[in-house]
Parts: structure tokens; C-alpha cells; sequence
């Protein structure tokens, strides 16, 4: 399967903020992933520890498709 993760941080945020807020999204959707069944399709939108909306992940396929 191919699994994409695309998340936008704030390029104004110094970079240890950034990599929290990485690490935090990171935690939180790997933690929560065994709820989905994981097929072409699967996928959610992905929020930061604000609740703003700052990407997505998305099952698409094999990888190599």
C-alpha cells in the first residue's frame, strides 16, 4: 500500500515549534490509524494542537502506483 501524509506548518513558527507540532501530529494519527482499515481510499484530514485544519493523509494504492 502507499500511504501519504501531507501536512502544511507555519514557516514563521521557529523550527523547534515546528518539530513539536510534527512529532505531536505524527503521535496522534499513528496512534489512531488501527481504527481505519487501511485500503485505497482510507484517509482523514489532519489537525494541529489548535484544531486548524493543516493537511491530510490518504491511502492510494500500492506503491508502486
Amino acid at each position: 500500500m502507499k500511504f501519504v501524509l501531507e501536512v502544511t506548518v507555519d514557516a514563521a513558527q521557529p523550527a523547534e515549534d515546528k518539530a513539536r507540532e510534527l512529532g505531536r501530529i505524527l503521535r496522534y494519527w499513528g496512534g489512531n490509524l488501527h481504527h481505519y482499515a487501511l485500503v485505497p481510499g482510507d484517509g482523514s484530514t489532519v489537525h494541529d494542537s489548535a484544531h486548524q485544519e493543516v493537511g491530510h493523509w490518504r491511502v492510494v494504492g500500492a506503491a508502486d502506483a
